[in-house]
Order: structure tokens, then C-alpha cells, then sequence
């Protein structure tokens, strides 16, 4: 498979790792990187993503690993060494906190000024804290297993990605139930109302219809005889076509809803981590080394 146009956009630098991309809208998005133990970096777009203005926050002094958007408006920014970032007006002026010292991976808030940090370091540790208004620390949870990402679908219901672990809650984040979930660190997740798809580093694929009540593994990671591939992030825009990226430049395609996935010529080496869907309908990758690309399928 092949895109129509492959577009690379100018990031600012190419020595910066991307890790996360965001939309708030069809103009305006995010993206979140940086670099490691110097300096954390968001982009911004005010046109669907063609160009991206790059700010520098050499004070924070570390990679950022994500970037999300709460209901309440709030832009959420946080990374490893405990670094967490909010902006209340959609990217112009950024407030920074300094949490705990740990590889924080994630966040998200439940209701506005609460919010839900995750992360994890070697696989084997993680972290989950709940944060107040003030991003002050109201519950840590420490845990014998990473967490990768986390997603509030409502202030109350929500899930987390991890090492061989996915976990909801139904409560707010007070109280979490494991999933019938395993066998991958799961990276990232694409969640569309009760119908989740999620993809694992080692390749896998999971989909559940109900709110994960049942969940269907569509693509084994683990099969030595499917080609291997380290996936980073997963995007679906409707129940037949999604994306999947990571390592290497592997883009994926899937036209029936996940259960067989086909691969786009390579145009790039470098690891792509994170998608989007632009308004224009074309595709954004974000990665390493300052990548970023819009494709057109």
C-alpha cells in the first residue's frame, strides 16, 4: 500500500522526540515532546495542522510524554521526572507544576481540576495519582506493573493501558477492576463511545463493543507467524478504518474494523509515536527527530 502524498511538516527542530499529538478542534491542536533531562517542548496549530509553532520550556528540563485536552478546556502536558503542565488558555500561557519524581506517562482529568496521572519505570513499577484543584495530591496508588496511557470517557468512567494490564473505573478513578486483558504492554488506546480498540508493543490488537465486557484479541502480537511489528498508538475514524504506528516507521491500515491489517510503504525510518485525523482528511504522524508528516490516503 502506498498514500497518494506524503507531506513533511516543518516542527522547528529535528533533534526533538514527539510523543503525542491532539486536536481541539478542525484549526487547533497540540503536540507534546522534547528532549531528554534538558527540555520539555509543545507545538501548537491554528490551521488544521499545516504549520506548527514551536515553544521551548527549558525550566521543566525533561521530555514530555503526552498531551491531552479535558472537557473543562484545560490542556494537560506532563512527562517523566514528575513534570506536569496545564494551560486554561488553549496554549498561549502554560503553568508549571512539579509532582513526584517519577516517569509519569500520562494524564487526564475527570472533572475540571481533577485530574489522573499515570506511569511506570522497567516494566515491573508503576504509579497512579489522583490530583485535586491545586495539583495537590489527594491518592497515590503505587503498583507492581507500568501504566502507558489513561482515557476518562466521562468524569466517571474511564480506562488505563499498561503492562499487560488494562484497568476501568467507574467511579471517578477511586476504585479499579482489572480487565480480561493480557499478554502485551499495551501502549495506547481509541476509544468511540462503548467500542475501544487498543494496541500492544508487541503488535497486538484488542477490540471490545460493550465497554469491555467482552473483548476480542484481532491481532496476536505474539504469533511468530505474523510479521512483528512495535506499535506506539492506534486511531480508528469509523468501525471499518483505522491506523496504527511505531518503530521504524511502520504505518498500518485496517479496512474491516481490525481484525486483518495491511502496511504502507515505508517514507520514513524514524519511530513514529502518535496520529490524528486532520479536517482536510488526511492523516497526522508525529515522531521522532522533529517528524512530523501529513498523509494524504
Amino acid at each position: 500500500m502506498h498514500f497518494s502524498n506524503v507531506q513533511k511538516i516543518e516542527s522547528g527542530s529535528d533533534t526533538d522526540r514527539l510523543n503525542k499529538v491532539v486536536f481541539v478542534d478542525a484549526n487547533n491542536g497540540f503536540i507534546a515532546g522534547g528532549k531528554w533531562y534538558t527540555e520539555a517542548v509543545i507545538l501548537t496549530t491554528h490551521d488544521g495542522g499545516n504549520t506548527w509553532q514551536r515553544k521551548s520550556f527549558t525550566n521543566v528540563g525533561q521530555l514530555l510524554n503526552s498531551v491531552s485536552v479535558a472537557p473543562s478546556g484545560t490542556v494537560y502536558g506532563t512527562g517523566f521526572e514528575g513534570k506536569l503542565m496545564y494551560s486554561n488558555d488553549t496554549g498561549k500561557t502554560w503553568v508549571y507544576k512539579q509532582l513526584e519524581h517519577y516517569w509519569f506517562r500520562d494524564v487526564a482529568e475527570t472533572t475540571p481540576g481533577k485530574v489522573i496521572a499515570v506511569g511506570g519505570i522497567s516494566f515491573g513499577s508503576g504509579m497512579r495519582q489522583i490530583l485535586d484543584t491545586n495539583t495537590t495530591l489527594y491518592k497515590r496508588d503505587s503498583l507492581t506493573y507500568q501504566l502507558n496511557a489513561i482515557h476518562m470517557v466521562t468524569p466517571n468512567t474511564g480506562y488505563i493501558c499498561g503492562f499487560g494490564i488494562v484497568l476501568k473505573t467507574t467511579d471517578g478513578g477511586n476504585t479499579w477492576a482489572i480487565q480480561n486483558v493480557k499478554d502485551d504492554n499495551f501502549m495506547a488506546m481509541d476509544i468511540h463511545g462503548d467500542e475501544m480498540w487498543m494496541c500492544g508493543n508487541n503488535g497486538s490488537i484488542y477490540h471490545t463493543t460493550d465497554a469491555g465486557i467482552d473483548w476480542t484479541r484481532q491481532r496476536n502480537g505474539n504469533d511468530i507467524t505474523l510479521k512483528s511489528y512495535h506499535v506506539l498508538s492506534i486511531l480508528f475514524k469509523d468501525q471499518l478504518n483505522g491506523w496504527a504506528v511505531g518503530e521504524n516507521g511502520v504505518v498500518l491500515h485496517s479496512e474491516d474494523g481490525g481484525n486483518h491489517w495491511m502496511e504502507y510503504d515505508q517514507f520514513t525510518t524514524n519511530t513514529l509515536t502518535s496520529l490524528s485525523l486532520c479536517s482536510d482528511g488526511r492523516l497526522l504522524v508525529v515522531g521522532d527527530n522533529g517528524s512530523i508528516y501529513k498523509l494524504t490516503l
